[in-house]
């Protein structure tokens, strides 16, 4: 079964948005777990518009299963990461003030970057991910980089699927297969939903992990979050 690790952003998001702690994010990730859910994913930004780096800090006292942290690798993120030693870090190449992430690593340019970044979480034993595009030279410099996971961007598909465009998955199937064959985990994440995630899943082979917070969080206010998320995991099994 692919896991499902439910990204809280938008929780905090609406937290953030009154002041004060309703909802609570605390409860809120053990709540989440407790629904089935197999980790709890967070994205820190500099401006701190949604999860706060206080609240990272929390968390690791409250999550129970894998916590992902994912992030630009700048410097404060990276002595967040390596303070907490969280089971992920996912790296993301997002611009200060990105609204939210819009592709993947350039593996090949930023090669001796990546590469340095990802020694120093290896040497503190975290499990490193890294957010790419599903181009082969990519996945192949994934590897060159020394990433134990890459994590597809999946906002093409899912703006492809939406028109009806079934082949859209097509480059992930390769790209999973690929990063399998080259000893790579496979993760996925943007904008899978509960309309498009059992076609991807039943299309991506090796699929370890999936995370998933916009879709989920809003599909949640008309469903429940419960309810939400163990749609997700039959459809994931």
């Amino acid at each position: 079964m692919t896991k499902l690790s439910v990204n809280i952003n938008k929780l905090a998001t609406l937290r953030n948005a009154r002041g004060g702690n309703v909802p609570n994010l605390l409860k809120a990730a053990r709540d989440i777990e407790a629904f089935g859910a197999q980790g709890i994913t967070i994205h820190p930004r500099p401006d701190e518009r949604h999860i706060r780096y206080q609240d990272a800090r929390d968390l690791k006292n409250v999550v129970q299963t894998e916590y992902n942290i994912e992030g630009n690798p700048i410097k404060y993120f990276m002595n967040l990461v390596l303070a907490l030693k969280p089971t992920q870090v996912t790296l993301v190449p997002d611009k200060i003030g990105a609204l939210t992430s819009d592709a993947g690593w350039n593996t090949i340019k930023h090669k001796s970057f990546l590469t340095e970044t990802i020694q120093e979480f290896k040497r503190n034993g975290v499990r490193t991910s890294i957010f790419v595009d599903p181009v082969l030279s990519m996945i192949d410099g994934a590897v060159a980089v020394g990433a134990d996971r890459i994590e597809l961007y999946t906002e093409d598909f899912a703006v492809g699927y939406a028109k009806g465009i079934e082949a859209a998955v097509i480059p992930y199937a390769d790209g999973a297969l690929r990063a399998h064959e080259l000893g790579l985990g496979v993760n996925a994440g943007h904008d899978l939903s509960l309309d498009n995630i059992a076609f991807f899943k039943n299309n991506v082979p090796h699929l370890a992990e999936v995370s998933i917070g916009h879709a989920l969080i809003s599909e949640a206010i008309y469903q429940g979050l419960e309810s939400v998320i163990k749609q997700y995991l039959q459809k994931l099994q």
